[in-house]
């Protein structure tokens, strides 16, 4: 560019735009004759006050919008910046500006038709709070140039009054803890639904609100995104509109798709597996428990170790090996996969420490019970009321990590170990089926597993399916079970009939009921080798 094209275009930032127009009708013509002297497309990001904060220049078909600060950021709050750019050509708002203007949280876009240097025509697009339509954003159709009516300044606070009204009335608390909840699969829409239900009680153990869901339907996933660009845009409003910091994905993310979505949106994306792998962190206080969640997260983490520069340089001499050295990057995952063999060493030891403890249970003679079923079935509960004991119990998911094991004493003098374990759930991440096998390997010292199950679930048969199947690929189903439908005082009189039905060797219970539990410790009592102790 000129030196006097340079000076120009530095001059705009001495302007002050209109803070209920788009531009005064100078301004129009000086844009017009700039863009047409340059050949460029040029585009002006203006605060709520009218001043110029930044001038971009583009080529003669796009301009480039580089990195915004963060400044005045909030999940439910437009940026306070509005964009006003030039086109060339007598083209109006492209998808492309719409789509800047959803994902940088723009207050609006207006574009400016510019030919043989002077302005033609306007035409403008806001984004919309929550309404019925589910319109994402409101497009003014294009009109003369100096005919443009519209108070852009008024309607971006009305929108924001609009979209706080909706948070208070939600009643939702701080935007850092509420998360949109996404489904995007090949399976039917009924289905993505009861996974987000799962999704969204996950969400609250972790702390979070699930402030919406949204669902999408597809032949295949997008590798890149996971959903399309346009969707993409869509998912954005709908953030914004629920006043959402955080998006959480029912699918495990690629660490591609994490990347590009991270670069695209400025929320956090999460999916599920990090998910629960965030429950788990919170939820570990031994130090079994914590080593394994610790070597979740870090074989989670080492493959989206990603930098954007593939040519590293490498420690070694000689030519081409010649450099700074080990890059960051090398170096945090060089120590990952220290930190991850110095774990599998201490895991174990936990291992042989838990199998010398079985081992003195089974010299003693004594049968063990192991407590299996989906996460929240009531498992610990059970424990508590058979045991009197105070093991953890509460209405969330994975409340319990760590393998708990009491006596309990029946009568006629006999006497079994009875041990909680960590609840199952379907879609369990591979890294954290092999993190948590020293858990489960108490399992294979059981005499007899006590299936619990939540008979008040909408979703019941899946779980105890979910259940089965994971005990069949530990292969623990050659182990004597018995079946216990649990929370049954939550069932009215078709429920119940419809669970004798679907699970007729099920046996009725309340965990919360110890009178109710009599049938469970006859049933418990007729499955077990009391050879064990001599009987």
């Amino acid at each position: 560019m000129k030196p006097n094209q340079i000076k120009r275009l530095s001059r705009l930032y001495q302007r002050q735009f209109p803070t209920d127009g788009v531009y005064s009708n100078e301004q129009a013509r000086e844009l017009a004759e700039l863009s047409t002297d340059t050949g460029r497309q040029l585009g002006l990001l203006i605060d709520r006050q009218g001043k110029v904060s930044m001038v971009l220049v583009g080529d003669n078909r796009s301009i480039y919008i580089p990195e915004l600060p963060r400044a005045r950021m909030s999940s439910g709050r437009l940026r306070g910046l509005r964009l006003l750019h030039t086109h060339l050509a007598e083209e109006s708002l492209s998808q492309e500006d719409l789509m800047d203007m959803v994902f940088l949280r723009l207050d609006s876009v207006a574009v400016l038709t510019v030919s043989g240097g002077f302005p033609v025509a306007v035409e403008a697009a806001h984004l919309l709070p929550p309404n019925p339509d589910e319109k994402s954003y409101e497009l003014f159709p294009p009109v003369r140039w100096d005919r443009f009516e519209h108070d852009l300044g008024f309607i971006t606070t009305a929108i924001e009054d609009e979209f706080g009204r909706q948070v208070d009335g939600q009643g939702l608390g701080s935007d850092e803890d509420r998360a949109l909840l996404v489904s995007v699969d090949e399976t039917p829409r009924p289905v993505q639904e009861l996974s987000l239900e799962e999704l969204a009680e996950l969400a609250d153990t972790a702390g979070l609100v699930a402030a919406g869901t949204m669902i999408q339907r597809v032949r295949q996933r997008n590798p890149k995104f996971i959903m399309g660009k346009g969707k993409l845009a869509d998912l954005e409003v709908r953030a914004l509109q629920a006043n959402a910091s955080i998006i959480i994905f029912d699918q495990e993310l690629t660490p591609t798709q994490i990347r590009n979505l991270a670069d695209i949106t400025e929320r956090k994306i999460l999916d599920r597996t990090q998910l629960i792998l965030d429950i788990f962190a919170q939820h570990a206080t031994s130090k079994s428990g914590k080593l394994q969640v610790e070597m979740a997260q870090l074989k989670y983490t080492l493959p989206r170790l990603v930098g954007k520069n593939r040519a590293m340089s490498r420690l070694m001499g000689g030519i081409g090996g010649r450099g700074p050295g080990e890059t960051k990057l090398e170096i945090d995952r060089r120590r990952a996969n220290d930190r991850l063999a110095r774990l599998k060493d201490e895991l174990k030891q936990v291992r042989r420490h838990r199998s010398q403890t079985r081992e003195r249970r089974a010299k003693a003679g004594l049968p063990v019970v192991s407590l299996v079923g989906y996460t929240n079935a009531g498992k610990s509960t059970l424990l508590n009321t058979l045991t009197q004991s105070k093991v953890l119990a509460e209405d969330k998911l994975f409340a319990t990590l760590d393998p708990t094991s009491r006596r309990i004493r029946f009568p006629e003098e006999r006497e079994v170990v009875l041990t909680d374990t960590v609840g199952f759930i379907r879609r369990l991440p591979p890294d954290l089926k092999e993190a948590f096998r020293a858990t489960l390997e108490e399992l294979d010292s059981a005499d007899l597993l006590v299936l619990v199950c939540d008979a008040s679930h909408p979703e019941v048969e899946e779980q105890v399916e979910a259940v089965r199947a994971i005990l069949e690929e530990m292969e623990l189903n050659e182990i004597p079970s018995i079946l216990v439908l649990n929370k049954w005082d939550k069932l009215d009189e078709e429920g119940r009939e419809a669970m004798r039905r679907v699970f007729p060797e099920g046996i009725p219970a309340a965990a919360v009921d110890r009178p109710s539990l009599e049938a469970v410790v006859e049933a418990i009592l007729g499955n077990l080798p009391w050879e064990k102790q001599g009987v």
